[in-house]
This record gives C-alpha cells, sequence and structure tokens, in this order.
C-alpha cells in the first residue's frame, strides 16, 4: 500500500465511481437492490464455478509440454490466483499463482507465468470477439454508449485490438521459431543488460519461451482459443441469471457485448477487485439498451460481488488451507526474481 502503483489504482477506480455516481439517484439504486431475486444468482455461481474447471484445465493443457499436472491439482491453485488478484494490487494473483505452482510441482516461475500470459492474451482476443460479434449492434447504439466525455466503446475495441493481437502475433512467432527468438533474446540482452546480470536475464528467457512450447501446433493454439470461449461464455451465462433477477431482458448477445467491454476495461489499472473500471463500461452497454441508470447500476454492482466474492472466498480457503498469509504475498515479486 505505500507503492505509488496502488494509490494511482485507487485514483483511477474513485474517477470511475465518480462519473458512475453524479447521476444516480440512490433512493431508487437502493430499492432495485433489494427487490431483486437473490437465489436466481445461485445458478449463475454454479456456471461460474464449472468455468474456474475448465480455466484449470486450460492451464493445465498449456503447461503440458513443461510438466503434465491433472486439472484436479491446478483447480485450487487457480483459485487462489483469482482470490488473489481480487483483494492484492497489481494482480498479485498472477504471480501467487506461479509461485505455488513452483512450491508445488517444481515448475520454473518464468514457465508457468509465459502460459499465465498466454492465458491473459486469449481472453483479451476472446473479449474483442464478444465484441466484434456485436459490431452491427454496436454500429446502431454508437451515439449511446460513450463511457465517458468522448472516451467510446469503440476506443476500448481499438486499442483492446492493437495490444492483444500484437502480443498474440508476438508470442505465436516466438513459439513457432524458439531457435530465433533465441538468438534476438540474445542480441538485445548483450548490448542492453549489465554483464551482471545477463546470464539471469538468459536463463529466464529461456524459461519463459519454454513456456509458450503449447503454442508451436496451430491444432493447440486453436484449442486454447476454443477453451477460452467456452470459459466467457460461461461467465456470460453468469450475467444472464444475474439480469433476470432484476427482472429486466436483454438478449444474450448484448450480455456478451457488455462482458466483452467491461473486462477488456479491467486491464486499465485500478484498485484490487477492479472496482469502477468493471462498472462504468457495463453500466453505460446497459444504459445504451435502454436500461434505467439505477437499475443498471444496481444490477452492474451486485453481478461484480457475485464474480468477485465466492471465487475469493474459494481461494481464501485454499490459501489458508496451504499455509499462505498476506506477508507472503507482499514478498512474491522477489520469489519472482530469486527462483
Amino acid at each position: 500500500m505505500k507503492r505509488w502503483q496502488f494509490w494511482f489504482g485507487v485514483a483511477i477506480s474513485a474517477f470511475f465511481l465518480y462519473w458512475i455516481l453524479k447521476d444516480i439517484e440512490y433512493t431508487t439504486l437502493w430499492q432495485k437492490t433489494l427487490q431483486a431475486n437473490y437465489w436466481l444468482i445461485l445458478p449463475g455461481v454454479g456456471a461460474y464455478f464449472i468455468g474456474l474447471w475448465v480455466r484449470a484445465w486450460r492451464w493445465h493443457y498449456l503447461l503440458r509440454p513443461v510438466k503434465h499436472i491433472p486439472t484436479r491439482a491446478m483447480f485450487p491453485i487457480v483459485a487462489m490466483g483469482y482470490a488473489g488478484n481480487n483483494i492484492f494490487p497489481a494482480r498479485a494473483g498472477e504471480v501467487l499463482r506461479a509461485v505455488v505452482l513452483r512450491n508445488k510441482e517444481d515448475v520454473p516461475i518464468s514457465a508457468s507465468l509465459a502460459t499465465i500470459i498466454v492465458e491473459r492474451v486469449y481472453d483479451g482476443v476472446v473479449m474483442l470477439a464478444f465484441i466484434f460479434v456485436n459490431l452491427a449492434e454496436l454500429s446502431r447504439l454508437t451515439d449511446n454508449i460513450t463511457l465517458f466525455r468522448s472516451f467510446t466503446i469503440q476506443d476500448v475495441a481499438l486499442w483492446g485490438s492493437v495490444l492483444f493481437f500484437g502480443v498474440l502475433v508476438v508470442f505465436l512467432a516466438a513459439a513457432m521459431f524458439p531457435n530465433i527468438s533465441e538468438k534476438v533474446i540474445r542480441w538485445f540482452t548483450e548490448r542492453f543488460v549489465p554483464q551482471r546480470l545477463r546470464e539471469k536475464v538468459l536463463e529466464i528467457a529461456v524459461r519463459f519461451l519454454g513456456g509458450l512450447a503449447s503454442l508451436r501446433s496451430p491444432v493447440e493454439a486453436l484449442m486454447v482459443f476454443f477453451t477460452s470461449v467456452v470459459i466467457w461464455l460461461l461467465e456470460t451465462v453468469k450475467y444472464w441469471f444475474v439480469m433476470h433477477a432484476f427482472r429486466f431482458s436483454i438478449s444474450f448477445f448484448a450480455l456478451m457485448l457488455m462482458n466483452g467491454v467491461v473486462n477488456l476495461a479491467t486491464t486499465i489499472p485500478s484498485a484490487p477487485g477492479y472496482l469502477g473500471t468493471f462498472d462504468l463500461p457495463g453500466i453505460r452497454v446497459l444504459q445504451a439498451y435502454q436500461v434505467s441508470a439505477e437499475t443498471a447500476a444496481s444490477y452492474t454492482f451486485v453481478l461484480h460481488f457475485a464474480l468477485w466474492f465466492p471465487v475469493t472466498l474459494l481461494g481464501l480457503y485454499y490459501m489458508w488451507r496451504e499455509g499462505i498469509k498476506w506477508g507472503k504475498v507482499s514478498t512474491l515479486e522477489q520469489d519472482t526474481i530469486t527462483e
């Protein structure tokens, strides 16, 4: 909490929350929240946990060239990672996953981090696909989906495409041409890295390239993409169940659009739990579909909590079972350096 990055994220979250709350009628917001049928959220939570199991299988699949680890062994680590992302700054849960996997399965941190980054890139590509599937609908709603001032969903899609497709191309090239990639890394290391650090940097880079091995086959790359689509469709199912708890109705494709937009927006630095960066885009999408601001805000806040709380509780349980405490998580960056 003493680092400037934490307070920078808090400031961004506060900015997003200001844009949410400045036009909300709080009494109506509270009434909408009380009137929801919360029993309908439970099957959505079930769908989300099925998606979490698929995430564990996807990670198992990506790690196969490094080490074969059963999905049932990966699931608690994935849950811990997502809980860590929800409660610690700067997505420390990703590093937590890598460190726990190193401690339990002796997988190099740099290799597992490579697979985790690949997961995130594919997630971003699927989110963009959810937006592109709704391009016709998006063009109809162009004038209505402004996140704040002149920043629109089109801007999110544009910059997201540049980022995620660009990184994906680099990773696929590095995976398919590992020898050339290693030579390029050596060239840059020899010219730009201090001599005392070169050996360590090269060692980490080679392990990182090893973590990309699952992308060398087009079939396996497509399998990772297909699995990612299943994961995010299951999460959209949760959006659908929570929507019915609030008694308004938009199409499943509209919820896919909302899912894509809010999750791309959560790549923006924010306070732990993606506070504000998740909520503002979701509310704006719903408002474009003529859902009232108070209903949209109530739904989005409850959806956010329903996505945040169950996996955080499960992850904290697994962290408690493993004996992982706050102080341990706070030293993870050092672990990644000294692996």
